[in-house]
């Protein structure tokens, strides 16, 4: 048995396919978690659940956009269908932009606010509806981000999004404790993701976040993967309605 056990658990992992979000798939799946990831690319869906069940566990692949309501609503009852149940919503799916403030459309404003923020809020939802249904607890964490600490200048709805994702997480943990479900968030640094990526290759900005870095580097998914079993764990059930920053010391620095 390992410290942090989710055996016979099955946990939905949005934008499971890649980055932070697979490496909470990997994560759960270490753990002993059946793993649901839900995204809109099928073949990365395929490779990740391919990894995931490396593993020794099952793993799904789940068409979902999570902007859609409709379209979270189907991707819950085939989870529950193919896997039986859930117990661990991770809600990472997100997008970004760029811009400043005034010249930003309304449009693109509530693109970003779909995906992060109403996304969340759908994914959340819906698992959590099927967590008391079973009556057995659960555990749901928000991919927030470091830019809900400091300010995103060129990138203000993203920035707003994963703030308002806090207060969010912060009023769902009070909701559901009785229920025994604990909602946390993670606000990882600088991460090689697919959306970070343009960032990472340019080398100036790579030197620049990577001195102010005390760890001195970018983080990479598997750097999630023993957070993810820690939060996940219904066991674990003091814990809940907190922001854990994982920057690799970037916002105190």
């Amino acid at each position: 048995m390992t410290i942090n056990d989710l055996q016979g658990q099955v946990a939905v992992v949005t934008g499971g396919n890649g980055g932070i979000g697979l490496g909470f798939a990997e994560g759960c799946a270490r753990a002993g978690a059946a793993v649901a990831v839900w995204a809109r690319n099928a073949d990365k869906s395929a490779a990740a659940v391919e990894a995931i069940k490396g593993h020794g566990v099952d793993a799904i692949a789940v068409a979902c956009d999570v902007g859609d309501e409709a379209s979270v609503a189907a991707a819950t009852a085939e989870t529950v269908e193919r896997l039986g149940r859930i117990d661990v919503c991770v809600a990472n799916a997100g997008t970004s932009g760029g811009g400043q403030l005034q010249d930003l459309s309304l449009e693109e404003w509530r693109r970003v606010m779909a995906i992060n923020l109403d996304g969340a809020f759908l994914t959340m939802r819906d698992c959590a509806r099927q967590m008391i249904d079973q009556g057995e607890g659960g555990a749901i964490v928000a991919i927030s981000s470091t830019s809900a600490i400091h300010g995103a200048a060129a990138n203000p709805h993203y920035g707003a999004s994963k703030t308002a994702l806090l207060g969010l997480v912060r009023a769902s943990a009070v909701g559901l404790a009785r229920h025994k479900i604990r909602v946390n968030a993670v606000l990882p640094g600088w991460t090689r993701t697919e959306m970070a990526e343009g960032g990472y290759q340019d080398d100036r900005f790579r030197e620049v976040t990577t001195k102010r870095t005390p760890v001195r580097r970018w983080a990479t998914g598997e750097d999630y993967e023993k957070l993810a079993a820690y939060l996940c764990d219904k066991s674990v059930d003091w814990h809940t309605g907190d922001q854990i920053v994982a920057d690799g010391g970037y916002t105190i620095f």
